[in-house]
């Protein structure tokens, strides 16, 4: 990889001489040098060579010296290192550049055996950095599709290790439909359907983070969150009560006058279920999620319940009678169940 170096020097004979020296990398495009003749000077080249990875600064310059280029390189570019190369190698100059920022000192005259030894070190130094806020910028950017407490997973240093292994945990399933939304494709524009839905994940997931789960899938217009630790299933009934209150405030209005109140149906089920990661390890296509039957179950009662309802099964009723009001409402046979159900809506 080219590094590409400014030498910031009132010497006219200088760049013929670092010319001359580094050729050879030069023409291999190890090396890619530009220079200015005082710091101003090169201030206005770091304008034009925003790609630049190392200054080379003499101090005693017309214009601007050395030592007020370094303070001033930090706001302009901090990633940039300079080391400074200056007759004046005394212990009060060496001082007030490093703590003015210089990565280095070279004393003149210069040795370049050892100005290369030190270029390629600060070099080193500089792709590091480089490579450290690309890695938190794009990890910036994944937690925006990934949710925190898969980062923390795969965050694990035996992770790579275990990648298909998984766990049988305790924890509570809510799903949340946003009723009718589909038909909507029919009199809205799709930029319009994805702005409305987006809106309402917004919401929702707002209310499920302040109970300490996470959002596991989106599934069209339908949310799969899950909760986990201590009190789980109570947390997970406060977001549902939270999640249907936010989105059925909202009122819009369709593109043909009428009003628009959107409606959520959440099917909640809690127990045992195995977390882990789903899918092929050869292609490289994971899905780190919960899975077994008392997730399906909440997604069928999810299916059976009405708009505005939250419902849950008798045996998840029996935990939450003493804090929550629900409502006994009927039996049903959800899919792939052979015995029919007795279901009751959370009401508040």
């Amino acid at each position: 990889m080219k590094t590409k170096i400014l030498v910031v020097d009132d010497e006219a004979d200088l760049e013929l001489l670092i010319k001359q020296k580094f050729r050879r990398k030069i023409r291999e495009s190890v090396y890619e040098f530009v220079f200015a003749s005082n710091g101003q000077e090169a201030l206005n080249t770091l304008q034009q060579h925003p790609d630049l990875d190392i200054i080379l600064s003499d101090i005693n310059m017309p214009v601007m010296d050395g030592l007020t280029l370094l303070s001033k390189l930090q706001e302009a570019n901090p990633v940039l290192k300079t080391v400074m190369v200056s007759a004046y190698g005394d212990m009060q100059n060496i001082r007030t550049a490093m703590n003015r920022g210089a990565f280095d000192f070279v004393t003149k005259p210069v040795d370049f055996l050892d100005l290369e030894l030190t270029m390629d070190k600060t070099a080193q130094h500089v792709q590091q950095l480089r490579e450290t806020l690309r890695a938190i910028q794009e990890n910036n950017i994944l937690r925006m599709y990934v949710d925190e407490t898969v980062l923390n997973f795969v965050g694990r240093p035996e992770f790579e290790n275990t990648l298909m292994a998984s766990e049988t945990v305790d924890a509570s399933v809510v799903f949340i439909d946003i009723c009718g939304f589909t038909s909507l494709s029919e009199v809205l524009p799709p930029a319009d359907i994805v702005t409305m839905l987006n809106r309402y994940f917004d919401q929702m997931v707002k209310e499920v983070i302040a109970q300490g789960g996470y959002i596991d899938k989106f599934m069209g217009d339908a949310v799969m969150a899950v909760f986990r630790g201590e009190y789980h299933l109570d947390r997970a009934v406060d977001a549902a009560l939270a999640m249907r209150a936010v989105v059925q405030a909202n009122e819009d209005v369709l593109p043909d006058g009428r009003p628009y109140q959107p409606l959520v149906s959440i099917g909640i089920n809690t127990g045992e279920m195995v977390s882990g990661n789903i899918g092929s390890a050869s292609l490289k296509r994971l899905d780190y999620t919960v899975i077994g039957d008392n997730v399906n179950v909440s997604q069928r009662l999810q299916s059976v319940a009405q708009p505005g309802q939250i419902i849950i099964t008798e045996s998840t009723y029996e935990r939450v009678k003493e804090s929550f009001q629900c409502r006994p409402l009927h039996e049903v046979t959800l899919k792939n169940k052979a015995q029919p159900m007795m279901i009751y809506e959370v009401v508040a």
